[in-house]
């Protein structure tokens, strides 16, 4: 069958398959000189459409489908000289369509998704009226359904799914003459809510992050007098009680707070008496201890804070000095502790959410901005690529919202839940790859709990994709074969895992570790196309007795010692020069490194400083 003829006569060029089906053309040498160009095969119209160029001539280059939909263009020769540039092709568009409407129109709502796909959304404002009413979203049926309600009504709260897979909804604000709440109470699956310790300090616009251990640290907020709060706490889950943990450097509300995966927590930004922070700082869980960090570039709070698949954090947007909002984004490596600016938002906005889509791009929605001196609701969205740094516009909402929520679906698509100026609507926003559902790989079954330090088995169909999805000349960049994914419900954090087998039906990776507990959705991607997500519970084995492995001074003069124990376990580390001293006054170190699956080393490079030092492990 004939089909129509590529404009550019080529050779030694790359052709991709795309999660859609048509076909990258790019680069190759023409009948006279090395091209830039490329080009798009529809195999349903059997025409060629000529997309952007590459920045580089090149011929003889590689290119490889990416699980963002991305592909990228590596090296290749140019005039006879070959390129160490790379480039990227993005083609980022996505779809939105509605759902189910709400039971009830809220704002300042909390929403979690649960450990069976559900989505929980918790409490709110409506109408000057604080909410007690909760709600069930099934995306199976894209429907709602009322469950048991809070204990107490509560707007401008959290809700952490925990390890048991129970959600707590902690502290918040009520109609009680807009008073702090101090409350706690847990949500079982089966609809019901209980009480359990109530916070030590009364609080809303608080964070709350779940840590590794299983605990939750709820750090700041404002109290009843609309005074920003620098205490944190702790929430046990096995006893059901908070306690005291030290307090950050600085008050703040409407901060963000993210789970690093060094197992730190970055708190940035917020607002206190004076005005919008810039201030950033870090808590160790393993010591209980605050540390400043490099301050953000600007100034900011109802912001968003995103951790990419890079480790690093990406904040975008909020205000500055009221009115108006900020359009500038920056990115946090935990490695340097330094921010970088990045491509700013197309749209300044604030109270906005930004969500990060299995394939790595981050969709920002809605949110809210000062247009003529008035508050404003948006409806535009915008997608981050990590890649190149760039923002492009995504298809506007149904309708502008603030305050609303965006939860990551099994399925891969973004909840987006009701909201200031939305009524009680709800709709679903796509990443829209494209592609057809027979090609999509299948999950069956999969390996949960997961202890960390075992290996993750999945059992499906479609673990090989319909054809290699992308070709270079001397070397083949095949994509079809299974990539699996874990991302961290609670903390976003995401990892891919290695394998020791795979085959059409099955994948079985090395040992799984660090990664924090908790649940966890586990996706299957082959040529970049994912699976519907299966949700894991991920465990830490229980404690064992600490084996010292080795001991020495390095040339600087740092004592370092190795010891190993179970796979995910926190430690910190105190010390002292007088070993009678009880623990509580010996000072606290940071710095355990898991280096392997159980083996941890510590530095301390201040033990020159000292004539003797005395060592004592912690594991909070």
């Amino acid at each position: 069958m004939e089909t129509a003829q590529p404009r550019w006569p080529r050779y030694d060029h790359t052709a991709d398959l795309l999660a859609n089906g048509q076909v990258l053309v790019t680069g190759g040498f023409g009948t006279t000189n090395w091209l830039a160009a490329a080009e798009l095969f529809d195999p349903v119209t059997k025409t060629w459409t000529e997309v952007e160029a590459l920045s580089n001539a090149r011929e003889g280059h590689t290119s490889t489908r990416l699980i963002g939909g991305q592909v990228l263009a590596v090296g290749g020769n140019f005039g006879g000289t070959s390129l160490a540039s790379t480039e990227i092709y993005a083609s980022a568009k996505a779809t939105r369509a509605n759902t189910g409407a709400m039971n009830t129109g809220r704002y300042w709502h909390a929403t979690t998704l649960l450990s069976n796909g559900n989505v929980l959304v918790t409490g709110g404002f409506t109408n000057n009226i604080y909410l007690a009413s909760c709600e069930v979203y099934s995306p199976t049926a894209g429907t709602w359904t009322m469950t048991g309600g809070l204990l107490t009504r509560r707007r401008s709260h959290t809700t952490t799914l925990l390890s048991n897979g129970k959600v707590l909804a902690a502290g918040g604000q009520n109609s009680d003459e807009k008073t702090a709440v101090a409350s706690a109470e847990l949500y079982d699956p089966s609809g019901t809510w209980m009480e359990t310790g109530k916070l030590l300090t009364a609080r809303w616009y608080h964070t709350a992050t779940l840590l590794p251990n299983g605990k939750v640290l709820v750090a700041g907020g404002e109290d009843s007098d609309e005074n920003p709060i620098a205490s944190a706490e702790l929430y046990d889950p096995v006893v059901g009680s908070w306690s005291a943990t030290c307090a950050m450097t600085a008050a703040r509300d409407r901060h963000t707070a993210t789970l690093l995966p060094n197992g730190q927590v970055l708190v940035a930004g917020g607002r206190d008496d004076t005005g919008s922070l810039s201030s950033a700082e870090l808590y160790d869980p393993a010591t209980g201890a605050w540390t400043a960090t490099t301050p953000l570039n600007i100034a900011r709070y109802e912001h968003t804070a995103t951790l990419l698949p890079s480790g690093k954090v990406l904040v975008a947007g909020g205000v500055q000095n009221a009115p108006g909002s900020v359009p500038n984004a920056e990115l946090y490596d935990p490695v340097t502790g330094a921010w970088t600016a990045t491509g700013s938002l197309k749209t300044a906005r604030s109270d906005h959410t930004a969500t990060l889509f299995p394939g790595g791009w981050v969709l920002v929605s809605g949110g809210f901005d000062s247009i003529n001196g008035a508050w404003v609701q948006l409806s535009s969205t915008e997608l981050y690529d990590p890649i190149t740094g760039k923002w492009i516009a995504g298809s506007s909402l149904g309708i502008g919202r603030s305050h609303h929520t965006a939860t990551l679906l099994p399925d891969g698509k973004v909840l987006l839940a009701s909201g200031v100026g939305a009524g009680d609507t709800a709709e679903l926003y796509d990443a829209d790859l494209g592609f057809s559902e027979s090609w999509r790989p299948q999950i069956a079954n999969v390996t949960s709990p997961l202890i960390l330090g075992n290996s993750l088995t999945i059992a499906g169909s479609g673990f090989r994709g319909v054809s290699g999805g992308s070709s270079g000349n001397t070397q083949d960049s095949s994509t079809d074969y299974p990539l699996v994914q874990l991302r961290s419900i609670e903390s976003g954090q995401t990892m891919f895992l290695s394998s020791t087998s795979w085959s059409t039906n099955s994948f079985t990776s090395l040992p799984v570790w660090n990664f924090p507990s908790g649940w966890a959705m586990a996706t299957v991607f082959v040529n970049g196309i994912p699976s519907t997500s299966s949700i894991v519970n991920i465990t830490v084995p229980v404690l064992t007795e600490t084996t010292l492995t080795d001991s020495k001074t390095l040339t600087n003069g740092t004592f370092q010692f190795s010891f190993t124990n179970s796979v995910g376990a926190l430690f910190g580390v105190l010390a002292t020069t007088n070993p009678a001293l009880p623990p509580s006054n010996w000072t606290a170190l940071g710095g355990v490194t898991e280096l392997a699956p159980g083996q941890f080393q510590f530095s301390d490079p201040q033990a020159a400083n000292f004539p003797q030092r005395f060592y004592r492990l912690r594991s909070p």
